[in-house]
């Protein structure tokens, strides 16, 4: 599958891989330096790959409430909040973005990977009730993303809605180069920044009238490799890796975002008895002492014991060290910071010690 900005993409010379059966650009020149002008300046993402559904109806907001961590009752219109679907068993279907357009209606931003499995699962938790109606509208939209400390600056130039209206996890209905597009200060990068949705028509308008804005603040376009980078840096998670069917969100120290106070939802049982007796494992920050590059999946032993895994790992750029976040046995002697542990490199320990999380945090706008 491509989204509508292949082309561009191409055009820019970009390194295209496939991505869970999509042609998507890894990079355009380096992941580092992808990664570290979206810190300094702003980086501009093409996400058409995400999907978008719709579920609306009268019964709506109720029975989407059983279905997700956050209690929708407290959600203002035209708010987002970041949520994941639970399964019975506590695991995560996927994690989430919702946007409260009315009461009555939400507009869901799931993984791309997840789109069809969600869209069933929306489909069969809803099966029979004629008040609500689940739609897949993933086809018609494009999606791209701004980030970065100039990103309001260059967006700024394109609208004549005043940016600073939007606050953070908010959006609303504006126009960008004169073209109809729901706009949100969100994003995966752990940076100040936009995403813009819009009819996938109109999408290469759009990021092309961007790159044009943005030429004397030095915007750039990043490919997925720099977005994992600079996710993982601010220890967001990432479907299959920090957060799955197996992985609950307590384990993965997302607790933040599960309401336990709300009346039901699937799988609350399990993560209360998790959040009020602890876990058996815990996500956990690493940072290497050796030299040596951490992977996803390598192993995490302790005086020669067995410990755990990491999820996601890399060499940070903004750091310029190998750093990991791994899925460890919840023992305090373990997860506080400081331990020493060992990452099993091709065969070989490579010294470590455990840190906080998250490794980067920008201090937001309110």
């Amino acid at each position: 599958m491509r989204t509508p900005l292949y082309e561009t993409h191409q055009n820019l010379g970009a390194k295209i891989v496939d991505f869970g059966g999509w042609e998507m650009p890894l990079q355009y020149t380096s992941i580092i330096e992808e990664h570290l002008n979206t810190r300094e300046k702003a980086g501009l993402f093409d996400v058409s790959h995400m999907g978008e559904i719709t579920i609306k109806g009268y019964a709506a907001k109720d029975i989407l409430n059983r279905l997700i961590t956050h209690d929708l009752n407290l959600l203002p219109t035209k708010k987002i909040a970041y949520s994941f679907i639970m399964n019975e068993n506590g695991g995560v279907v996927d994690d989430l973005l919702v946007y409260k357009i009315n009461g009555d209606e939400f507009f869901l931003v799931v993984n791309a990977s997840n789109t069809d499995k969600d869209y069933k699962w929306l489909k069969e938790k809803t099966a029979g009730i004629s008040d609500v109606k689940v739609i897949n509208q993933s086809k018609e939209y494009g999606q791209i993303a701004i980030q970065g400390p100039l990103a309001q600056t260059i967006l700024q130039k394109l609208t004549g809605f005043n940016l600073s209206k939007i606050g953070f996890f908010a959006f609303d209905y504006i126009k960008v180069c004169d073209i109809d597009a729901i706009v949100s200060r969100t994003g995966y990068t752990g940076e100040d920044g936009f995403e813009i949705y819009c009819r996938q028509s109109h999408t290469k308008e759009i990021w092309n009238e961007i790159i044009i804005a943005g030429k004397n603040e030095g915007i750039k376009p990043v490919g997925l490799g720099a977005r994992d980078t600079l996710r993982f840096e601010s220890a967001l998670p990432l479907y299959g890796h920090e957060l799955s069917d197996n992985i609950t969100p307590i384990e993965a120290g997302l607790k933040f975002f599960v309401n336990l106070q709300k009346e039901d939802f699937i799988g609350k049982d399990i993560l209360k008895k998790q959040a009020d007796k602890s876990t058996q494992k815990r996500l956990t920050g690493i940072e290497l002492i050796d030299r040596g590059i951490p992977r996803d999946g390598y192993r995490v032993e302790k005086d020669g014991v067995d410990i755990g895994y990491i999820t996601s790992g890399t060499y940070s750029p903004t750091f310029k060290k190998g750093l990991a976040m791994a899925m460890l046995s919840n023992s305090p002697d373990i997860i506080q910071p400081d331990s020493q542990v060992d990452v099993i490199i091709r065969d070989k320990k490579i010294k470590a010690k455990t840190v906080n999380l998250p490794f980067y945090k920008k201090k937001r706008r309110i």
